[in-house]
This record gives structure tokens, sequence and C-alpha cells, in this order.
């Protein structure tokens, strides 16, 4: 018998994913200018007010607040709902995934080291080594434990992951003169690659190219970009990774399916 039901421990799950996407708000805001992720305390961007513990509950005190600074009334940006929110649906939906097992501390750190790096490289068009190095070393190191990836297939997905993008940049350099993607790019596949293993990876660049691609086409069609002009990639590799691990088994077993069949 479980030592709670699974209704509780989903909202747990969520409570827990809602204060983890409060300090990733954090992270996103400060890393990459280089500032302490502990130190100061959260204040107001507007008037630098502290903010005080009851205004800084996740989601709940934007809602009261009505998405404005308590002081001086500057508008709270909706980012910090959005990833607080996003962070306790995806925490949710990884344990009614992976249930109380070994998976479950993967999926959870993976989950977060891509929300922030989505929301800073929306913002910066960087990915931050500090974060892409380290969470490719966790990933190899929690294929190490039973029940989990295994180092070889582990170690082999960072190598596909990071290796398809170094040909991108190659050959996009030898043809159009222009790398085309940048060394972010690399460690990032290289990190899916090191948590979710080749096949998945593989499927995460497929999924993030289907979702990038018509989007890039729209916002170039509108106007809204120009050729020129930098458009992220790694969002799209975020959202195909975890596409690809929540579904992505089922979908290459599907897949593989028909072509048995």
């Amino acid at each position: 018998m479980p030592l709670v039901s699974q209704p509780v421990a989903m909202i747990f799950s969520a409570l827990f994913g809602l204060c983890v996407g409060s300090f990733l708000n954090v992270v996103v805001a400060r890393l990459p200018s280089g500032r302490s992720i502990v130190h100061p305390g959260s204040a107001c961007p507007g008037c630098g007010a502290a903010i005080r513990w009851h205004d800084n509950l996740p989601v709940l005190s934007y809602l009261l607040l009505r998405g404005r600074c308590r002081d001086c009334r500057t508008q709270i940006s909706w980012r910090y709902p959005s990833v607080e929110l996003a962070c306790g649906i995806l925490f949710a939906g990884a344990y009614l995934r992976f249930g109380w097992d070994v998976q479950l501390a993967g999926a959870l750190i993976l989950l977060s080291g891509l929300v922030a790096i989505t929301g800073i490289d929306a913002d910066h068009q960087i990915i931050p080594d500090v974060l892409s190095l380290p969470g490719i070393g966790i990933g190899l190191l929690l294929s190490l434990i039973p029940g989990g990836l295994g180092w070889k297939s582990s170690m082999l997905g960072a190598l596909v992951g990071g290796g398809v993008f170094v040909i991108i940049i190659v050959s996009s350099a030898l043809v159009l003169g222009q790398p085309g993607m940048g060394v972010g790019d690399v460690k990032l596949g290289a990190l899916l690659g090191a948590f979710l293993g080749w096949k998945l990876v593989l499927l995460s660049i497929l999924l993030s190219v289907l979702i990038g691609g018509p989007l890039a086409a729209v916002l170039l069609a509108t106007g809204r970009k120009g050729r020129k002009d930098p458009l992220p990639f790694g969002p799209f590799l975020a959202v195909g990774g975890a596409i690809s691990l929540f579904w992505g088994d089922a979908v290459l077993a599907c897949y593989f399916g028909l072509f048995a069949s």
C-alpha cells in the first residue's frame, strides 16, 4: 500500500513544482547577468522594495496583487506565474508518468533545467554553460543508479545529441559561410541525450524541428522576424525533449509497430 493516495501525491508534486518554478524565475532573471541567485532576496525590479513572504507565494500572490507590485504598482511580468504554473503541471505530470521511481528524480531535474534554459534562451539567445554542462554530468551520474538509463545508453545519447548539432554547425559553415546554430545547442542536445538516450534524443530533435520550423516560417511570413534576426532554438528543443520524456517510448513503439505490421 502506498503511503499516500495518487491524488494527494499528485497535489504535493504540483505544489513542489510551483515552488521550484518560483526559484527558477530567479535563475532566469539573474543568471545571465552574473548575479547571485541566492542573495539578496527577491525585490521589485521597479522600486527595489523587498518582496514580502506573503507576496511571494507562487501564482497565488500574482493573482491577489493583480499582477502589480504592492509598493509602486509596477506591472509584474506574466512570465513569473507562467513559469511557476508550468513547473507545477510538469511535476504533477512527471509523477503520473513515473510514480515513485528512480526515473522520477531524473525527470524532475531535467524538466527544471529545460524550463530555466527556455526562459534564458528566449530572453537572451544564450544557453549558459553553468546549466548545460553540469546537467550533462548529472544525467550521466543518474544513469548509473539501478533502474536508470544505464551509462552506455546515457553516454551514447550525449554523443549523438551533441554530435547532430556539431554536424549541422559544420555543414552550415561550409555551405552557407555561417554556423547557423550556436554551441549552446550542442550542449543542450548532449544534456538531453544524457538523460533520455540516443533514440529519444533523436526524437526530441525531430520534434523540435517539426515545432520550430512552421513557427519560424509564420514569423518570417508575417514580418515579425527577418531572415537575419536570431531565433533561439533552445526552447523548441526543450519542448521536444519534454514531449519525448513523457511520451517518447510510446511514439517510438507506435512508429516501429507500423513497420513490423
